[in-house]
């Protein structure tokens, strides 16, 4: 296994211990509000201290853009890591049991090493570029459906921009319509995972920030999913709007989610 995954590996399992304990007591946790529906916990800053001290331990000249602190530029930024501490805050507020935490490594703009981990089951997902995918060190591939009959699609609602709804929900019952069942689960990086790991055969969402997509959008790929956006492009990062499955599922998500693209979603 690589150094560099090592490391990830290690600063989620750090973080995870952080998350885990403070689960524990949530009546003890600390929430204030970023934006709108948006929150934060005093567990976020602190699971993302510990990634970033885990990092700057082994590489402390590496930059990190993480969701609560920003970019932290060091020296050499050709190196960044993006880190999502607690991906699912809602969940982990709500005292609903599913969240993650999300840790990618691009080299020089290309993701090169990725983790995703579940505290609570204990779950790690990893990926190297061009080494396949991992959970808990078995090999991942993503489903075999060959349209979207049967499926199980997860999804993530704009929450945040609820000016989308009406798009968005177009493209919902579109697949809706097709597929077998949706969920919404609520945390973006663990769907992802998800689809690598066959118990979700696609996934889409808008207006994602580079933490949420970073690790998961890896994972899956190394799985053999496609992952792109809206307008079946690549520009997911620079837009939030993903979609991944596997290339058949894939292209009948994309006949569903098209024709319901206003000028803010064609990208």
């Amino acid at each position: 296994m690589h150094a560099m995954l090592n490391i990830a590996i290690r600063a989620a399992r750090n973080a995870g211990k952080v998350v885990t304990q403070a689960y524990a007591q949530l009546d003890k946790v600390e929430t204030t509000t970023k934006g709108a529906n948006d929150y934060v916990t005093n567990v976020d800053k602190a699971a993302e201290k510990s990634i970033i001290d885990t990092i700057h331990n082994a590489f402390p000249d590496h930059s990190i853009i993480a969701e609560e602190s920003g970019l932290n530029q060091g020296k050499d930024d050709e190196y960044q890591w993006v880190v999502d501490p607690l991906d699912g805050t809602t969940n982990f507020i709500k005292g609903i049991p599913h969240f993650s935490i999300s840790i990618a490594l691009r080299i020089r703009g290309k993701t090169e090493h990725a983790v995703v981990y579940d505290p609570l089951r204990n779950e790690l997902f990893a990926a190297s570029r061009g080494k396949g995918a991992q959970l808990n060190g078995y090999r991942l591939r993503v489903s075999k459906a060959k349209d979207l009959d049967g499926t199980i699609i997860g999804t993530g609602f704009p929450f945040k921009r609820k000016h989308y709804m009406e798009s968005y929900l177009a493209m919902f019952g579109s697949i809706f319509a097709e597929c077998g069942d949706v969920r919404r689960a609520g945390s973006a990086a663990l769907d992802l995972a998800y689809v690598a790991a066959g118990r979700l055969d696609g996934f889409f969402e808008l207006n994602l920030k580079p933490w949420d997509i970073a690790a998961g959008e890896l994972i899956a790929r190394e799985a053999g999913a496609i992952v792109t956006d809206f307008s079946g492009n690549t520009e997911y990062y620079q837009s939030g709007n993903i979609v991944c499955a596997n290339p058949k599922v894939l292209k009948a998500m994309l006949a569903n989610i098209r024709p319901h693209l206003n000028d803010a979603l064609k990208s």
